[in-house]
């Protein structure tokens, strides 16, 4: 349960004054609901300004504030601008800006005669000075003793800057007085301020110290949760699973295990022999062959007589691995079941009979297989596939389906840089298949023109008359007006005017019906070229697609780029993928295009990745259900992680835990940042 200290800080946004549904819609947008988010909601940058007494002691482009005289009003003859003509204390004139709706306050804001003090960015067109749009006029230069290092929030449309500052020093009023969680010395040596201290410095601009103090904090929080999780798995009860290789030794796969792949499955087995539950992380590039080492661990759960259950994210990757796993258990005896929410009638009463009586080994499914009527006879371990999809609270509630906690393997096809997996997968032990099975044809990556286009297309179209299918990747859905990235809509409208109804569209705002029928169409081969967004990212398995065309590529990541020509090469046939590049290409950009074509490593992708854009992608995409960091920069992580994670440790082995003074601190802190998912797991949390 949360502590009442904590109360005043989730309370609602609608609480602060001049808080109406008008106001709520744009900080909803922000995520902006409470006092909390409002205060961790940090300026991105300052600006900052100089006063001075007259124009000739400003630089253009330099932000000032400076007493000005308004001279005249010039209305525009046509749509140009209003302007404003004003001189300083030394007779300089200048010229205040107004484009649009704006120009019809300017009037009033600077009227003839009148002396203001103007604020804002000094700019020069022609041989004139003007101020664009000022960010504050006034009549006493008081007002702007605050303004003279003013922060810049990020915004949504309906919000402007001195709304949301408004707001923020008002949730900055409510702040509570909060233990200290930090280790003391940590403290001193990092001279860091109290928290309400740091809270408020960073919406200041001198807050170097206090933002770092915010980031160890939220990097704190996570690593003591996920040090939580770990020590609560240890102390549950779990089954030792040792299997004799009675069922491992009838498969039959058309490929000989890898080095990786070997060690991978000696790593579980050894985890699954001791009672305490395994929690283990199997990561694998895409096609490393994780489902092999998953179905070795499943055996291994069957032959010392406990059920297996695998879960997916989507139904048609659980129908997939279904087929996959029928097809690699033929002739071993073991019963194999689906189980998703689409299965109704007598079909699922005989499936849940079935793992309730234990003549069902293993069972594959989506979120269907851990509902309230599904019970299991023994359930011994869980296979978690595309572990990003779901969050630590959600992999806990397995926890229910068994009278001892099942072994846990989650498997993840997204390559971690290994900076990053403490900070994600900080309670788990990690096993990594960081080789490829033999024979594996490496995919064709060409970097085309967006110019030729029409050429791409020819190219589609003798594919598909041999028979072959092709996937179209666009970055959003629609058009929009600031945008000029290729939308999936018109780019099917397009092709689907060329090639009718062999082409399909899939994209994450459609309907799951409409998006499984579209998926299941082009999987059947009815649909032979599959326009989409990035939901097919994960989990698509088309042997006969040996096409991938990424429009617009340099708009992504390198280990999202990785993740989308994963889907093609899943057959024995050559695959080729085309990286379409827009006209203006950044040197980052440039380099990510060209590290495509080099490599196919993943886990190097992935590495490179970091270097080049930091590590907002990969963390902002952690497990849905958790709370990705939002105050710490990947320079933060990098820097403060190893402390933060020390400091952790160190409050679990000698400060007694969350039993002691410190420890009912950093209770507060888990909870501050929703990171109670760790506390729930001690008795009594």
């Amino acid at each position: 349960m949360r502590p009442d200290l904590l109360n005043p800080l989730f309370a609602e946004t609608g609480s602060l004054k001049g808080v109406g549904p008008g106001l709520a819609r744009p900080l909803d947008k922000l995520g902006l609901t409470r006092i909390r988010d409002l205060v961790y909601h940090l300026p991105e940058r300052f600006v900052a300004r100089r006063p001075i007494l007259n124009l000739d002691e400003a630089g253009v482009g330099e932000n000032i504030v400076v007493a000005l005289t308004v001279q005249e009003h010039r209305a525009p003859a046509g749509r140009g601008p209003f302007r404003v003509l004003a001189t300083d204390a030394a007779g300089n004139f200048v010229a205040i800006t107004y484009f649009g709706r704006a120009a019809y306050s300017a009037k009033k804001l600077l009227p003839v005669g009148a002396k203001r003090w103007v604020a804002g960015r000094l700019d020069q067109f022609g041989q004139s000075l003007q101020i664009v749009h000022p960010d504050h006029v006034v009549e006493d230069s008081a007002e702007l003793l605050g303004q003279m290092n003013e922060p810049v929030y990020p915004l949504s449309e309906g919000l402007t800057q001195n709304r949301l500052h408004g707001l923020v020093q008002q949730a900055l009023g409510h702040l509570p007085d909060l233990p200290e969680w930090i280790e003391p010395g940590q403290l001193d040596r990092s001279g860091w301020p109290k928290w309400a201290d740091a809270m408020r410095s960073a919406h200041t601009g001198s807050a170097e110290a206090a933002r770092d103090r915010l980031a160890y904090d939220e990097l704190l929080a996570n690593a003591l949760a996920l040090m939580l999780v770990r020590a609560g798995n240890r102390n549950r009860v779990g089954q030792q699973l040792a299997g004799d290789g009675h069922l491992r030794a009838k498969l039959h796969l058309p490929f000989a295990l890898t080095g990786a792949q070997t060690r991978s499955i000696a790593e579980i087995a050894g985890d699954m022999a001791q009672g305490a539950p395994m929690l283990r992380l199997l990561q694998g590039d895409v096609g490393a062959g994780k489902t092999a080492v998953a179905l070795h661990a499943m055996l291994i759960a069957v032959e010392a007589g406990a059920q297996a259950a695998m879960l997916a994210p989507t139904e048609i990757l659980a129908r997939q691995h279904f087929a996959t796993l029928s097809k690699m258990l033929a002739g071993t005896g073991v019963s194999i079941a689906i189980l998703t929410g689409r299965d109704k009638g007598r079909a699922r009463e005989a499936t849940l009979m079935g793992l309730l009586d234990g003549s069902i080994h293993i069972c594959v499914g989506t979120h269907a297989i851990f509902q309230e009527t599904v019970a299991y006879r023994n359930l011994g371990l869980v296979v978690i596939d595309e572990q990003h999809r779901f969050g630590v609270g959600q992999r806990l509630m397995l926890t229910q389906k068994a009278k001892r906690t099942p072994h846990c393997l989650a498997m993840t096809a997204t390559p971690i840089p290994r900076t990053l997996t403490l900070a994600q997968y900080g309670e788990m032990d990690v096993s990594r298949l960081d080789e490829m099975p033999p024979g594996r044809q490496p995919i064709d990556t060409r970097v085309i023109a967006i110019e030729r286009m029409a050429d791409v297309v020819d190219g589609i179209g003798r594919h598909i008359e041999k028979g072959g299918q092709a996937y179209w990747v666009c970055p959003m859905v629609r058009e929009q007006e600031t945008e000029d990235l290729a939308a999936a809509e018109a780019r099917h409208a397009a092709l689907a005017a060329r090639f009718g109804d062999k082409v399909e569209l899939v994209h994450g705002q459609l309907r799951p019906e409409a998006k499984d029928a579209a998926m299941e169409r082009f999987v059947r081969g009815e649909a032979l070229v599959l326009v989409a967004t990035t939901v097919i990212e994960v989990g698509v398995d088309v042997p006969n697609a040996t096409l991938m065309v990424i429009e617009q590529a340099e708009r992504f990541g390198l280990a999202q780029l990785h993740q989308l020509r994963g889907r093609v090469g899943r057959g024995s046939d050559k695959s080729t993928c085309l990286l379409l590049r827009g006209e203006a290409l950044s040197e980052t950009g440039r380099e990510r295009l060209a590290l495509m074509r080099e490599t196919q490593d993943g886990f190097r992708l992935a590495e490179e990745d970091l270097r080049l854009r930091g590590g907002g992608e990969l963390l902002g995409t952690r497990q849905s259900g958790d709370t990705p960091f939002r105050v710490a920069t990947f320079e933060q992580i990098t820097r403060l992680l190893p402390v933060a994670h020390d400091d952790a440790r160190l409050l679990m082995d000698r400060d007694g835990g969350l039993a002691s003074p410190r420890g009912a601190a950093a209770r507060v802190l888990l909870y501050l940042f929703e990171r109670d998912w760790g506390v729930q797991l001690l008795r009594g949390g």
